[in-house]
């Protein structure tokens, strides 16, 4: 006799020919224990099958320094090499006319396509090895030491001959003997600091912002003595020597009385490395002239 006290009210009454249960139960409805659709069922197991040949055929399993190559040696690496090989043999013309002509004949008006070709290149390799620091847009940081390329302040000379050089060189580096150097003394144990706080207001002075006179006038001949050999009587600075220009608005660490006295103190130093070894003459080239074009080149 079967019990039918604990049974549920609703419960769902098996008819002859119904599959078997999985032996769930919810509410009365029993779950029929169906088998999966043929179609899904070997779809399913083609996933596997695929998944399983895909890791023998292509590279798959990660090693300590690698992943298994695969049997049929497929890289995706390989494969831009050698779009990137197919590019270069393509432009590998223009590119030599780049390192052959003078810098000056890659102009807009007597090579347009050859200009328009260093322009682009020269933008890339800008965006590529010189916006970390110059900026994007090439105005560089201020007040960090990092020149702004688009005004017409430029230590060395700015003519794409002297931005070449600068290029290739680099500045105050220790990689190439034919980098620009200079060297401002530090003059933080050889000036007083009322002499140093004078000359400060006499640079400042000069340059046209606010400035305690009377510091400034004491501040002459310090000036006179300490700086003027590599900054001139007038404070336009020897650009061939890497002395800047004092009498402009144009400051390479800051203008305030705080950055000026640091300079004085302690000196700076910036470093710009030389890029032969890194770029191709081509590249050189190309990146001077974009950066010659970008208004501050003279």
């Amino acid at each position: 006799m079967t019990d039918d006290k604990n049974k549920h009210p609703d419960e769902q009454i098996l008819q002859e020919g119904d599959p078997d249960t999985t032996g769930h139960v919810w509410d009365g409805i029993k779950e029929f224990n169906n088998p999966l659709p043929r179609w899904w069922l070997w779809t399913f197991y083609g996933t596997i099958a695929w998944g399983l040949l895909y890791t023998i055929l292509y590279p798959a399993w990660p090693l300590i320094n690698s992943a298994t190559p695969g049997l049929l040696g497929y890289s995706t690496r390989a494969n831009v090499a050698e779009d990137i090989a197919e590019f270069d043999s393509m432009n590998a013309p223009i590119r030599a006319q780049i390192e052959e002509v003078e810098l000056a004949a890659i102009n807009a008006t007597d090579n347009p396509d050859l200009y328009s070709y260093a322009i682009q290149g020269g933008a890339a390799t800008f965006a590529t090895w010189c916006s970390q620091c110059h900026g994007s847009g090439a105005a560089g940081v201020q007040a960090s030491g990092y020149p702004n390329l688009l005004d017409d302040d430029w230590l060395w000379g700015g003519t794409i001959d002297d931005i070449h050089y600068t290029v290739s060189h680099g500045i105050r580096n220790e990689d190439d003997l034919d980098a620009r150097y200079s060297e401002m003394t530090a003059f933080d144990e050889i000036l007083t600091d009322e002499e140093i706080a004078s000359v400060v207001q006499y640079v400042r002075n000069i340059s046209n912002q606010e400035a305690d006179a009377t510091l400034a006038a004491a501040g002459e001949s310090v000036y006179l003595d300490n700086c003027a050999a590599c900054h001139l009587d007038d404070g336009s600075g020897d650009r061939f020597l890497g002395a800047p220009n004092l009498t402009d608005a144009i400051w390479l660490y800051g203008g305030s009385e705080e950055a000026i006295e640091h300079t004085v103190r302690f000196s700076r130093f910036g470093v710009m490395p030389p890029w032969t070894e890194r770029l191709s003459e081509a590249e050189i080239r190309s990146v001077a002239v974009y950066v010659h074009s970008l208004g501050g080149g003279e």
